[in-house]
Protein backbone atom coordinates (compact mmCIF):
# COMPACT_ATOMS: atom_id res chain seq x y z
CA UNK A 1 0.00 0.00 0.00
CA UNK A 2 1.34 3.49 -0.82
CA UNK A 3 0.10 7.03 -0.34
CA UNK A 4 2.04 9.86 -1.99
CA UNK A 5 1.72 13.57 -2.58
CA UNK A 6 2.13 14.72 -6.21
CA UNK A 7 5.42 16.57 -5.55
CA UNK A 8 7.26 13.37 -4.71
CA UNK A 9 7.76 10.16 -6.65
CA UNK A 10 8.60 7.40 -4.22
CA UNK A 11 8.68 3.66 -4.85
CA UNK A 12 9.26 1.23 -2.07
CA UNK A 13 11.52 -1.72 -1.46
CA UNK A 14 11.85 -2.92 2.11
CA UNK A 15 14.09 -5.17 4.09
CA UNK A 16 14.53 -5.73 7.76
CA UNK A 17 17.21 -7.05 10.04
CA UNK A 18 16.47 -9.51 12.80
CA UNK A 19 18.94 -10.27 15.56
CA UNK A 20 19.08 -12.59 18.51
CA UNK A 21 17.40 -15.64 16.93
CA UNK A 22 17.97 -18.92 18.72
CA UNK A 23 18.40 -22.33 17.14
CA UNK A 24 16.21 -24.19 19.61
CA UNK A 25 13.62 -23.11 22.13
CA UNK A 26 12.14 -25.51 24.64
CA UNK A 27 11.02 -22.99 27.27
CA UNK A 28 7.26 -22.37 27.25
CA UNK A 29 5.87 -18.87 27.81
CA UNK A 30 4.26 -18.02 31.11
CA UNK A 31 0.54 -18.58 31.54
CA UNK A 32 -1.54 -15.53 30.60
CA UNK A 33 -2.34 -13.31 33.57
CA UNK A 34 -5.36 -11.20 34.41
CA UNK A 35 -7.91 -13.46 32.71
CA UNK A 36 -11.49 -12.25 33.21
CA UNK A 37 -14.85 -13.41 31.88
CA UNK A 38 -17.99 -11.31 31.60
CA UNK A 39 -21.37 -12.46 30.26
CA UNK A 40 -22.34 -10.20 27.38
CA UNK A 41 -25.71 -11.79 26.65
CA UNK A 42 -27.73 -14.91 27.39
CA UNK A 43 -25.59 -16.88 24.93
CA UNK A 44 -22.16 -15.21 24.97
CA UNK A 45 -19.26 -14.48 27.33
CA UNK A 46 -16.45 -11.99 26.73
CA UNK A 47 -13.03 -13.32 27.84
CA UNK A 48 -10.03 -10.97 28.26
CA UNK A 49 -6.42 -11.30 29.45
CA UNK A 50 -3.24 -9.26 29.71
CA UNK A 51 -0.67 -9.06 26.93
CA UNK A 52 2.64 -10.71 27.91
CA UNK A 53 6.08 -9.14 27.92
CA UNK A 54 7.82 -9.01 24.53
CA UNK A 55 10.43 -11.51 25.68
CA UNK A 56 7.78 -14.22 25.96
CA UNK A 57 7.66 -14.56 22.17
CA UNK A 58 3.95 -15.51 22.12
CA UNK A 59 2.61 -16.36 18.65
CA UNK A 60 -0.97 -17.32 19.50
CA UNK A 61 -3.43 -18.04 22.31
CA UNK A 62 -5.78 -20.95 23.00
CA UNK A 63 -9.01 -20.43 24.95
CA UNK A 64 -10.51 -23.43 26.76
CA UNK A 65 -13.93 -23.97 28.31
CA UNK A 66 -14.10 -26.88 30.76
CA UNK A 67 -10.86 -28.23 29.28
CA UNK A 68 -12.16 -28.09 25.70
CA UNK A 69 -10.46 -25.85 23.15
CA UNK A 70 -13.04 -23.34 21.90
CA UNK A 71 -10.97 -20.60 20.20
CA UNK A 72 -7.48 -19.90 18.90
CA UNK A 73 -6.29 -16.34 18.36
CA UNK A 74 -3.13 -14.62 17.07
CA UNK A 75 -0.75 -12.91 19.47
CA UNK A 76 -2.17 -9.44 18.81
CA UNK A 77 -5.61 -10.43 20.18
CA UNK A 78 -6.16 -10.51 23.93
CA UNK A 79 -9.94 -10.74 24.06
CA UNK A 80 -12.64 -12.82 22.42
CA UNK A 81 -16.41 -13.42 22.54
CA UNK A 82 -17.35 -17.06 23.14
CA UNK A 83 -20.79 -17.52 21.58
CA UNK A 84 -23.35 -20.30 21.27
CA UNK A 85 -23.60 -20.77 25.04
CA UNK A 86 -26.67 -21.73 27.07
CA UNK A 87 -28.66 -19.16 29.07
CA UNK A 88 -28.51 -19.20 32.88
CA UNK A 89 -25.41 -21.40 32.89
CA UNK A 90 -22.11 -21.05 34.72
CA UNK A 91 -18.93 -21.35 32.64
CA UNK A 92 -15.20 -21.42 33.44
CA UNK A 93 -12.54 -20.40 30.92
CA UNK A 94 -8.76 -20.74 30.86
CA UNK A 95 -6.20 -19.39 28.38
CA UNK A 96 -2.86 -20.85 27.27
CA UNK A 97 -0.10 -19.03 25.37
CA UNK A 98 1.98 -20.69 22.64
CA UNK A 99 5.29 -19.44 21.23
CA UNK A 100 6.74 -19.70 17.73
CA UNK A 101 8.58 -22.93 18.61
CA UNK A 102 5.33 -24.65 19.57
CA UNK A 103 5.86 -24.53 23.33
CA UNK A 104 2.57 -24.10 25.21
CA UNK A 105 2.17 -22.48 28.61
CA UNK A 106 0.36 -23.89 31.58
CA UNK A 107 -3.32 -22.88 31.73
CA UNK A 108 -4.18 -19.55 33.29
CA UNK A 109 -6.21 -19.28 36.44
CA UNK A 110 -9.86 -19.98 35.55
CA UNK A 111 -12.24 -17.08 34.95
CA UNK A 112 -15.91 -17.73 35.63
CA UNK A 113 -19.11 -16.15 34.32
CA UNK A 114 -22.82 -16.99 34.40
CA UNK A 115 -25.01 -16.17 31.42
CA UNK A 116 -28.32 -14.40 32.17
CA UNK A 117 -31.77 -15.64 31.22
CA UNK A 118 -32.88 -15.13 27.64
CA UNK A 119 -35.43 -12.42 27.01
CA UNK A 120 -37.92 -13.33 24.30
CA UNK A 121 -38.73 -10.72 21.64
CA UNK A 122 -36.30 -8.17 23.02
CA UNK A 123 -35.48 -5.95 20.06
CA UNK A 124 -35.08 -2.62 21.85
CA UNK A 125 -31.51 -1.51 22.65
CA UNK A 126 -30.58 0.13 25.94
CA UNK A 127 -30.16 3.87 26.22
CA UNK A 128 -26.66 5.21 25.70
CA UNK A 129 -24.66 6.09 28.82
CA UNK A 130 -25.44 9.79 29.14
CA UNK A 131 -22.13 11.03 30.53
CA UNK A 132 -18.54 9.78 30.28
CA UNK A 133 -15.37 11.06 31.91
CA UNK A 134 -11.78 9.88 31.64
CA UNK A 135 -8.40 10.55 33.19
CA UNK A 136 -4.91 9.08 32.72
CA UNK A 137 -3.53 6.95 35.55
CA UNK A 138 0.02 7.15 34.26
CA UNK A 139 1.80 6.62 30.95
CA UNK A 140 0.13 3.27 30.25
CA UNK A 141 -3.33 3.27 31.81
CA UNK A 142 -6.50 5.35 32.10
CA UNK A 143 -9.74 5.23 34.07
CA UNK A 144 -13.15 5.83 32.49
CA UNK A 145 -16.41 6.43 34.33
CA UNK A 146 -19.91 6.64 32.88
CA UNK A 147 -23.51 6.96 33.98
CA UNK A 148 -25.66 3.84 34.04
CA UNK A 149 -27.88 3.10 31.06
CA UNK A 150 -31.46 1.82 31.14
CA UNK A 151 -33.16 -0.99 29.22
CA UNK A 152 -36.67 -2.43 29.01
CA UNK A 153 -35.32 -5.74 30.31
CA UNK A 154 -31.87 -5.26 31.84
CA UNK A 155 -28.41 -4.02 30.89
CA UNK A 156 -26.02 -6.99 30.94
CA UNK A 157 -22.71 -5.34 29.97
CA UNK A 158 -20.93 -2.13 29.04
CA UNK A 159 -18.49 -2.16 26.10
CA UNK A 160 -15.65 0.36 25.85
CA UNK A 161 -14.55 1.31 22.32
CA UNK A 162 -11.40 3.04 21.12
CA UNK A 163 -11.09 3.97 17.47
CA UNK A 164 -14.22 1.96 16.67
CA UNK A 165 -12.76 -1.22 18.20
CA UNK A 166 -14.03 -2.78 21.41
CA UNK A 167 -11.19 -2.96 23.91
CA UNK A 168 -12.94 -3.75 27.19
CA UNK A 169 -16.21 -5.15 28.57
CA UNK A 170 -17.53 -4.33 32.04
CA UNK A 171 -20.33 -5.93 34.05
CA UNK A 172 -23.89 -4.60 34.31
CA UNK A 173 -23.36 -3.10 37.77
CA UNK A 174 -20.09 -1.36 36.85
CA UNK A 175 -19.83 2.27 35.83
CA UNK A 176 -16.02 2.53 35.68
CA UNK A 177 -13.14 0.67 34.09
CA UNK A 178 -9.35 0.85 34.23
CA UNK A 179 -7.81 0.44 30.78
CA UNK A 180 -4.22 -0.84 30.64
CA UNK A 181 -1.70 -1.50 27.90
CA UNK A 182 -1.84 2.08 26.59
CA UNK A 183 1.13 3.96 25.18
CA UNK A 184 2.84 6.98 26.78
CA UNK A 185 2.35 10.48 25.37
CA UNK A 186 -0.59 9.37 23.21
CA UNK A 187 -4.07 10.84 22.71
CA UNK A 188 -6.99 8.40 22.90
CA UNK A 189 -10.71 8.80 22.26
CA UNK A 190 -13.05 6.40 24.08
CA UNK A 191 -16.80 5.76 23.90
CA UNK A 192 -19.04 3.43 25.93
CA UNK A 193 -22.07 1.40 24.77
CA UNK A 194 -24.55 -0.54 26.87
CA UNK A 195 -25.69 -4.03 25.89
CA UNK A 196 -28.69 -6.15 26.95
CA UNK A 197 -29.28 -9.90 27.20
CA UNK A 198 -30.38 -10.14 23.57
CA UNK A 199 -27.09 -8.55 22.42
CA UNK A 200 -28.79 -5.28 21.49
CA UNK A 201 -26.23 -2.46 21.79
CA UNK A 202 -27.00 1.15 22.57
CA UNK A 203 -25.67 4.06 20.53
CA UNK A 204 -22.30 5.40 21.61
CA UNK A 205 -22.26 7.52 24.71
CA UNK A 206 -20.42 10.84 24.48
CA UNK A 207 -16.79 10.53 23.44
CA UNK A 208 -14.09 11.34 25.98
CA UNK A 209 -10.48 12.25 25.14
CA UNK A 210 -7.61 11.09 27.34
CA UNK A 211 -3.94 11.88 26.76
CA UNK A 212 -1.42 9.75 28.59
CA UNK A 213 1.67 11.54 29.96
CA UNK A 214 5.22 10.82 28.75
CA UNK A 215 6.80 7.72 30.17
CA UNK A 216 9.32 9.56 32.35
CA UNK A 217 11.54 6.51 32.51
CA UNK A 218 8.67 4.14 33.35
CA UNK A 219 8.87 2.34 30.05
CA UNK A 220 9.92 2.67 26.41
CA UNK A 221 8.49 5.46 24.28
CA UNK A 222 6.53 5.06 21.07
CA UNK A 223 8.91 6.82 18.66
CA UNK A 224 11.25 4.89 16.36
CA UNK A 225 14.79 5.45 17.69
CA UNK A 226 18.14 5.70 15.98
CA UNK A 227 16.45 7.02 12.82
CA UNK A 228 19.05 7.64 10.09
CA UNK A 229 18.96 8.34 6.36
CA UNK A 230 21.64 7.92 3.71
CA UNK A 231 21.38 9.12 0.09
CA UNK A 232 22.94 7.46 -2.94
CA UNK A 233 22.12 7.99 -6.62
CA UNK A 234 18.41 7.25 -7.06
CA UNK A 235 18.03 5.73 -3.59
CA UNK A 236 17.52 6.76 0.02
CA UNK A 237 18.19 4.11 2.67
CA UNK A 238 16.40 4.52 6.00
CA UNK A 239 17.34 2.65 9.16
CA UNK A 240 15.78 2.73 12.61
CA UNK A 241 14.92 0.66 15.66
CA UNK A 242 11.25 -0.30 16.01
CA UNK A 243 9.55 1.04 19.15
CA UNK A 244 9.34 -1.49 21.96
CA UNK A 245 5.54 -1.65 22.22
CA UNK A 246 5.30 -5.34 23.07
CA UNK A 247 3.94 -6.20 19.62
CA UNK A 248 5.49 -6.32 16.15
CA UNK A 249 4.98 -3.07 14.23
CA UNK A 250 3.61 -3.52 10.69
CA UNK A 251 3.10 0.11 9.58
CA UNK A 252 5.15 3.29 9.62
CA UNK A 253 4.15 6.70 8.29
CA UNK A 254 6.96 8.64 6.58
CA UNK A 255 6.85 12.44 6.50
CA UNK A 256 8.98 14.47 4.08
CA UNK A 257 9.34 18.21 4.61
CA UNK A 258 6.50 18.20 7.10
CA UNK A 259 3.99 16.26 4.98
CA UNK A 260 2.97 12.56 5.07
CA UNK A 261 4.05 10.97 1.79
CA UNK A 262 3.72 7.21 2.27
CA UNK A 263 2.83 4.45 4.68
CA UNK A 264 5.49 1.74 4.82
CA UNK A 265 3.82 -1.63 5.37
CA UNK A 266 5.44 -4.96 6.19
CA UNK A 267 3.75 -8.21 5.22
CA UNK A 268 3.15 -11.15 7.52
CA UNK A 269 6.44 -12.77 6.57
CA UNK A 270 8.54 -9.62 7.00
CA UNK A 271 7.36 -7.88 10.14
CA UNK A 272 10.08 -6.05 12.09
CA UNK A 273 10.04 -7.23 15.70
CA UNK A 274 9.27 -4.99 18.63
CA UNK A 275 12.52 -3.26 19.50
CA UNK A 276 14.27 -4.74 16.43
CA UNK A 277 16.43 -3.12 13.75
CA UNK A 278 14.76 -2.12 10.47
CA UNK A 279 16.11 -1.08 7.07
CA UNK A 280 13.97 0.42 4.30
CA UNK A 281 15.01 1.61 0.84
CA UNK A 282 13.27 4.31 -1.18
CA UNK A 283 13.80 4.59 -4.91
CA UNK A 284 13.46 8.30 -5.73
CA UNK A 285 13.27 10.40 -8.92
CA UNK A 286 13.75 13.83 -7.40
CA UNK A 287 16.72 15.77 -8.83
CA UNK A 288 20.10 15.70 -7.14
CA UNK A 289 20.51 18.47 -4.62
CA UNK A 290 16.89 18.26 -3.41
CA UNK A 291 16.77 18.70 0.35
CA UNK A 292 14.55 16.41 2.38
CA UNK A 293 13.76 16.58 6.07
CA UNK A 294 12.45 13.15 7.08
CA UNK A 295 10.68 11.86 10.15
CA UNK A 296 8.88 8.63 10.92
CA UNK A 297 6.19 7.34 13.27
CA UNK A 298 4.78 3.88 13.94
CA UNK A 299 1.23 2.55 14.02
CA UNK A 300 0.82 1.30 17.59
CA UNK A 301 -0.92 -1.98 18.55
CA UNK A 302 -4.02 -0.03 19.60
CA UNK A 303 -4.32 1.62 16.16
CA UNK A 304 -3.01 5.06 17.12
CA UNK A 305 0.08 6.68 15.60
CA UNK A 306 2.98 6.92 18.04
CA UNK A 307 5.41 9.76 18.56
CA UNK A 308 7.69 10.95 15.75
CA UNK A 309 11.33 10.03 15.42
CA UNK A 310 13.98 12.72 15.42
CA UNK A 311 14.19 14.64 12.11
CA UNK A 312 16.81 13.63 9.55
CA UNK A 313 18.00 16.13 6.91
CA UNK A 314 19.49 14.72 3.71
CA UNK A 315 20.48 16.03 0.28
CA UNK A 316 19.56 13.70 -2.58
CA UNK A 317 22.49 12.40 -4.59
CA UNK A 318 22.88 12.48 -8.33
Amino acid sequence: MRRTVPALAVSLAAAFVLTGCTASDTTPPRAPAGVTAQAGSATSVHVMWQAPATAEGVSNYQVFQAGRLVRELPADKTMVDITGLAPQTSYAFTVRARDGAGNTSAPSAPARATTPAVRAEDHGPPTAPAHTTGRPDGPRSATLTWTAATDDTAVTAYDVYQGGVRIHTAGPGETAATLTGLQPDTAYTFTVRARDGADNSSPDGPAVDVTTPPSGGQGPGTAPTGFAAAASPGTVTLTWTAPDTGRATTEYELHVNGRPVTVIQFGAGAVPPSGGAVEHRLTVTEPAGTVWVLRLRARLPDGNWGAFSADQRIVLAG
